[in-house]
């Protein structure tokens, strides 16, 4: 029995030494041997593309502004009717038209000459600023602040549709540039039917839609 379980070890080992044989071979001739185990790169993950509809702060917003790690630096935050805002160690800066994220990164670039890498967190408490205006012959004429894009349709259910007596194909969005108003064209019988759709335009803060 013994002579017996000498014999059937000498197999195992004889392939032991093969694959090991084999695998050093391999390695000499700069090759891989095929029972060698590979290891996996995952592919690189692109990064998230920015969201184009994130929320733009306004003048009138409360902003809530931390530092974290820094019981100092937190607090609430208006946002003046210029569009700035007052923050401890970073001065005056814009606010108006900025993401949050924005308005972060820009606040730890003005401390980081006192605070080293410091991380800042910002969000909006209060949403004042963003404000559309539909007047004319609609059912709740006034004014409705938004925290999303919306447009001249979404605005126009905002104040509970149009009355029966509204000049649905001259209905006009006042927008102010650059210290100038101009007025664009929507014909609300068009895009209910499904035509002229660019038309319908996403509305910006202090728009005015006007129903004659």
């Amino acid at each position: 029995m013994s002579y017996r379980s000498r014999t059937t070890a000498v197999p195992g080992a004889a392939l032991q030494w093969s694959l090991l044989a084999i695998g050093a071979l391999c390695v000499l001739a700069g090759a891989e041997p095929a029972f060698a185990a590979k290891s996996v790169v995952p592919a690189p993950v692109a990064p998230a593309a920015a969201d184009a509809d994130a929320y733009r702060i306004q003048a009138g917003d409360v902003l809530v502004v931390s530092v974290w790690n820094e019981k100092e630096l937190q607090g609430e935050v208006l946002v003046r009717p210029d569009g700035g805002i007052s923050f401890a160690l970073a001065g005056d800066l814009k606010a108006a038209g900025e993401t949050v994220s924005g308005v972060g990164e820009a606040l730890a670039a003005r401390i980081t000459k006192y605070i080293p890498d410091p991380v800042v967190t910002v969000a909006v408490k209060v949403i004042n600023g963003n404000r559309v205006y539909v007047v004319g012959k609609v059912n709740r004429p006034g004014e409705f602040p938004f925290n999303r894009p919306i447009d001249v349709m979404q605005a126009l259910a905002l104040a509970g549709g149009t009355t029966p007596y509204a000049a649905l194909s001259d209905i006009r969005i006042l927008r102010r540039e650059n210290g100038r108003q101009m007025a664009m064209k929507f014909d609300y019988t068009d895009v209910e039917k499904g035509k002229a759709l660019d038309s319908n335009v996403l509305l910006r803060s202090g728009d005015t839609v006007v129903i004659p």
